[in-house]
């Protein structure tokens, strides 16, 4: 059955297309349940690159509109991408309760790091800065608002050597991933993303294999995830490849962030 529980649309300005057309592609092309997880705002704070808060309500009521639409032809989910801070757990707290979200997906673009300081994962100095994510991303899962972690390895798209501190930051989220028995995401927009050279030689910025291999090796579940920015990426080649790159692996990929039954 196919699922995808990483949907953007144009609100968060850098994608495009409006909910139902999101919708309209996913039935088309036989996605039987599909989640909407635009980037989402903070109150009091804008981040970039991400929906404004004055749309949140109605990013909220389109989803519900949809869901009466097409019922009967797909199952709808509302939810958000968001980064995990510490003074915003009311916050996330309250988008799962007074908001009514189905779920919420820790994307840790940016983190608050030891010092307080808010740093951006995209442009790490060194190899300590994996392991101040990689702490940021379990303090998040440890809170138990998060259904799942997307690109969990987004790290690895920095141009730095494998080393000490590489390994730990990956034992440390799949501790935690297990200690609280979060789903992983395996991103198919790493797919969609240029190789480049890296230290150790030409690949994806990510997903990483060194990093899927102890996650096969520890048996978690693994969600696909289309991480689309377009309709058309709901469920394109790269979404399709990246399902079977993960097969490949072996992995133990589910099909529901709420079931977690096995994928088709």
């Amino acid at each position: 059955m196919l699922t995808n529980f990483h949907t953007h649309t144009r609100r968060c300005l850098h994608a495009f297309g409006t909910e139902e057309d999101y919708v309209q592609e996913a039935v088309i092309k036989g996605v039987k349940k599909l989640g909407f997880s635009d980037h989402g705002p903070f109150p009091d704070h804008d981040f970039g690159l991400r929906m404004p808060f004055a749309e949140l309500n109605d990013y909220l009521k389109e989803i519900e509109r949809l869901k009466v639409v097409y019922q009967g032809k797909i199952q709808l989910y509302k939810g958000l991408e968001i980064e995990y801070h510490p003074r915003y757990r009311e916050y996330y707290r309250q988008l799962l309760t007074e908001f009514g979200l189905d779920y919420l997906a820790l994307g840790e673009h940016q983190f608050t790091a030891k010092d307080g300081t808010v740093k951006n994962i995209f442009f790490a100095q060194s190899t300590e800065d994996y392991l101040e994510y990689a702490d940021a991303v379990c303090e998040g899962m440890r809170t138990g608002y998060f259904q799942f972690v997307a690109h969990p390895d987004l790290m690895f798209l920095n141009n730095l050597a494998p080393d000490e501190n590489t390994l730990l930051a990956c034992e440390r989220i799949l501790d935690c991933a297990a200690e609280t028995h979060t789903v992983l995401e395996y991103n198919a927009n790493g797919f969609r993303r240029e190789r480049k050279c890296y230290p150790e030689g030409l690949r994806y910025p990510y997903p990483y294999a060194p990093f899927w291999e102890m996650v096969r090796e520890r048996k978690l579940p693994v969600i696909v995830g289309a991480d689309c920015h377009s309709p058309q990426q709901v469920c394109d080649f790269t979404f399709l490849d990246a399902i079977s790159r993960a097969q490949e692996t072996g992995l133990y990929l589910v099909n529901d962030i709420f079931e977690m039954t096995n994928r088709d």
